[in-house]
């Protein structure tokens, strides 16, 4: 059997588990200090570990269960990393450079069963949910990326965005975010993490009243119930009257904002009347709602979804404007590689 990943350990689990073994506290300091500062993947090299800690470290854990399978690096830096798991399924992590920092997106399923009509994750079916160890594996794999080969970067942002619907995996998207904001570790601000959701109703309220001064994002699409329903059918069990009461129940409990995730599809959802519609939706939630266009990443398998003009965009965008809605046009990265999410892990698995 597979040993998990120690990644998967948040810092008080791994105190917890050492001292029911006889080792002290310090030993946890100590192991999450060769894991998260000096990043050593290898137990054996942490030399100021006692060596009888190294051991039973080595007997029931590994360090990182992922190994890089494919790379692609756009002429904009942006770098798609496909990752084989112990058990040989394969997922995606995308690393993205910005002004205010590296960011990386983070996959938490193999595969996807939300069915986005539009999404190249969609077109294979979930087998599972990443564990946490597998989740900030996919950090720990980029940030040694760049240790090899951009000394003294490192990583500063998280979006959870990857393949899959990260609060279907809740159990392990929690120990996740514990994990890699710990002060003690990579040290990365909460509000340096967005999370997105398709519109899990349940799970929205329970992100809520976590409490964790997580950025989350709304992947919404459409303005109206025939038309979301169409393009993405978790409307038919959560419609969009039940979605925005979740919404605003998460902005009154944590008084954050919420971003609305937008993709433009031409001649489907991009015309100003749909802008029109999602003011009307949004309603007098505008200061605390904000609205992010996203142009399109064509995919093979669904030849019926084109990009919207620029035009289109931009007409779209003036009517948000025009009515107070704060509102940005996503900033296109890596679009000369296999930019849409999912797209380089389906090419592998259909042999393309």
């Amino acid at each position: 059997m597979n040993k998990p990943s120690i990644y998967g350990l948040a810092f008080d689990e791994l105190v917890a588990w050492l001292e029911s073994r006889g080792h002290r506290k310090h030993r946890a300091l100590q192991v999450w200090d060769w894991l998260y500062k000096k990043r050593t993947a290898e137990f054996a090299i942490m030399s100021d570990v006692h060596e009888s800690c190294r051991v039973l470290l080595e007997e029931h854990f590994a360090v990182q269960t992922l190994e890089e399978h494919t790379r692609q690096q756009a002429t904009d830096g942006t770098i798609k990393f496909l990752f084989r798991l112990a058990d040989g399924d394969l997922i995606e992590t995308v690393l993205m450079r910005h002004k205010y920092g590296l960011s990386v997106c983070v996959t938490t399923q193999v595969g996807c069963n939300i069915g986005c009509s539009f999404c190249a994750s969609g077109t294979m079916a979930k087998k599972r949910d990443l564990m946490a160890g597998e989740l900030t594996g996919q950090v720990m794999m980029v940030q040694a990326y760049l240790d090899r080969h951009e000394p003294g970067a490192a990583v500063t942002h998280l979006v959870v965005m990857g393949i899959g619907e990260p609060l279907d995996n809740w159990d392990n998207l929690m120990a996740f975010l514990r994990i890699v904001t710990d002060q003690k570790g990579l040290v990365i601000g909460p509000r340096h993490i967005t999370v997105s959701t398709s519109g899990l109703v349940p799970r929205i309220r329970d992100f809520a009243d976590a409490m964790l001064k997580v950025n989350l994002a709304i992947s919404l699409h459409a303005p109206n119930d025939e038309l979301r329903t169409r393009i993405m059918k978790i409307n038919r069990a959560y419609p969009l009257r039940e979605l925005m009461d979740a919404i605003h129940y998460y902005q009154d409990t944590t008084r954050r904002r919420i971003t609305l995730e937008y993709i433009m599809l031409q001649g489907v959802n991009d015309q100003p009347a749909h802008a029109l519609e999602l003011v009307r939706l949004i309603g007098e939630r505008k200061n605390a709602t904000g609205v992010n266009l996203i142009p399109y990443n064509p995919v093979d398998e669904f030849q019926q979804y084109k990009r919207s003009s620029k035009e289109a965009v931009d007409a779209f965008y003036d009517v948000l404007k025009k009515h107070g809605i704060n509102s940005t046009i996503r900033q296109e990265q890596g679009a000369d590689i296999d930019a849409a999410c999912g797209q380089l892990r389906s090419k592998q698995l259909r042999g393309v």
